[in-house]
């Protein structure tokens, strides 16, 4: 799987990126009915999603990444690098969304490790993300891959209940060396 980050040209995306984004958000419907955040979940327009995009790219803090695999784009991400209360530390994942038709094939997971490989790179040791509380698949999804509820409130767009979620960082271990062999004994 590569991820790309989403490159607006000339303030605007292609036609055919546009069509793809639209496919991977109307394929998520039952996702889309909970988050109210289109007005009719079952005809989501290209148009709608280059708002959607654009809305969430004004901030110099958000980026947009792509998951294709085999030149099919399979999944979204939409990360926030800081957060608006400056008493929160972490960078958050504000959107993870995998393409209906491909989902449960490890697609979330990857893109999921990802994402929270960029972090761990930029020297981020622990990122959040909320899950709304109508969303138990989401919240199931996320527990596994050992995020922990850490809050519950209501969301900053448009005061939905949430779950926050929070997970540690860890940096990879690396594979144990031999010991060095002990120095040999001299000869006397």
């Amino acid at each position: 799987m590569l991820l790309e980050p989403l490159s607006p040209k000339d303030g605007a995306l292609p036609a055919e990126l546009l069509t793809e984004l639209a496919a991977l958000y109307t394929s998520n419907r039952e996702f889309h009915a909970l988050s109210g955040d289109f007005p009719d979940p079952d005809d989501i327009r290209p148009e709608q999603v280059a708002v959607a995009l654009a809305d969430e790219l004004v901030n110099p803090d958000v980026d947009v990444l792509l998951a294709r695999s085999e030149g099919a784009l399979v999944g979204i991400a939409v990360t926030l690098a800081h957060h608006p209360d400056p008493a929160d530390p972490d960078p958050w994942i504000g959107l993870l969304m995998v393409d209906a038709g491909v989902q449960r094939r490890g697609y979330g997971r990857r893109l999921a490790s990802l994402v929270e490989d960029r972090f761990r790179t930029a020297g981020r040791t622990a990122v959040r993300l909320a899950v709304l509380d109508a969303n138990p698949k989401g919240l199931a999804f996320w527990t596994a891959l050992g995020y922990e509820v850490i809050d519950h409130r209501r969301d900053l767009q448009r005061g939905r209940p949430c779950a926050v979620l929070r997970k540690v960082l860890r940096t990879p271990r690396r594979a144990a060396r031999g010991r060095p062999s002990p120095a040999p004994d001299s000869a006397h």
